[in-house]
């Protein structure tokens, strides 16, 4: 049962005037079909007020006090003896109010989504763009300054590249035998920090000493450096930078051209404690080895002393039935196993 047909059979007795003017006369109230209906004690219809054009003029006093919506001449006086109509009017106007339109609560649902949709924006979907976009307009020359700002930063704890003259030019005869698709390509040698290897924005390659002191051939240093220079093919060194850095950063390095240092030392020590190389399937490496006729099997081993783990790199090594150009010379190879000295 509906509210409304609940309170059909309800009448009560009040007092009505149509005008200001007019004195009041006692009249009977029942409720109508969606209406409020007011006749004399003939019974005889004076008028019928729309119940949700009905208001009350004094919410919560008694008598209570109606009018239709929009002429407060006309009223009806209920007493406190008429309670129960009291609270059927009350009921069937707040249910009316319930189903009205609220253009204020509507404008504030639109408000919200749209704040929430530009948040949603400005968290997902802002970042990216911004990091694609800084990664399409930085030029290869200010990649590898960044690059060189982020050695600077780093050699705190990896020192300066060793530098033994011998030494020196065997890694850039090394570097010119494997070089980079894009980038500048140079190979620094450091004593410490890195675990194996790190590329830099720009493609500087950094290779921690015992990749050379501790082989006795240079196709496992090579194999390194294939993997370094097919991972950041697939991985860009400065987008992987920015993903570690702030939306900040990002958006300095569009204006100023500068990530700037905070992000650089954040950046510096990721990759010197935390940072993992970035996957690389086989099927990527030995694409890479092909490219740049270099053996995997040595770097392989080098990986897993077992082969366990990298069988799939040696039972498809692209070099198996040939020789790859030499990497180095021996004497080359022996001067840069001592590039760092002592």
């Amino acid at each position: 049962m509906t509210a409304l047909s609940e309170y059909q059979r309800l009448e009560a007795s009040g007092l009505w005037r149509s005008t200001p003017g007019d004195q009041r006369c006692e009249v009977v109230v029942s409720i109508g079909d969606a209406t409020l209906v007011i006749t004399d004690m003939r019974d005889r219809a004076l008028t019928h007020w729309s119940i949700p054009a009905v208001v009350r003029a004094n919410p919560g006093q008694i008598p209570a006090i109606y009018h239709p919506d929009g002429d407060t001449g006309e009223t009806l006086e209920l007493d406190a003896g008429e309670r129960q109509m009291i609270d059927a009017i009350e009921k069937l106007r707040a249910g009316v109010a319930r189903l009205r339109p609220r253009p204020g609560r509507l404008r504030l649902m639109m408000m919200l989504g749209s704040m929430a949709a530009a948040a949603a924006l400005a968290v997902f979907w802002l970042p990216g763009a911004v990091r694609d976009h800084a990664l399409r307009v930085v030029p290869p020359v200010k990649r590898a300054q960044i690059g060189a700002a982020l050695e600077a930063q780093m050699q705190s704890v990896t020192g300066p590249p060793c530098r033994a003259p011998a030494g020196t030019a065997a890694l850039t005869r090394l570097a010119e035998r494997l070089p980079a698709k894009r980038g500048t390509g140079a190979l620094r040698v450091v004593r410490g920090g890195v675990r194996t290897t790190a590329t830099l924005p720009g493609g500087t390659i950094l290779l921690h000493r015992s990749l050379v002191e501790d082989f006795e051939e240079p196709d496992v240093v090579a194999g390194y450096i294939v993997a370094e220079r097919v991972r950041a093919r697939a991985y860009d060194p400065l987008g992987r930078l920015l993903d570690h850095a702030d939306l900040i950063a990002a958006f300095r390095l569009l204006t100023t051209g500068e990530p700037g240092q905070e992000a650089l030392r954040s950046y510096a020590e990721y990759l010197l404690t935390d940072a993992p190389a970035a996957p690389l399937d086989d099927a990527a490496l030995l694409s890479g080895f092909q490219a740049w006729s270099v053996r995997s099997t040595p770097y392989a081993y080098a990986r897993d002393i077992t082969g366990e783990t990298t069988l799939g790199l040696i039972e498809a090594d692209p070099f198996t039935t040939e020789v790859p150009p030499a990497l180095l010379s021996d004497g080359d190879w022996l001067r840069l196993q001592g590039i760092c000295g002592s």
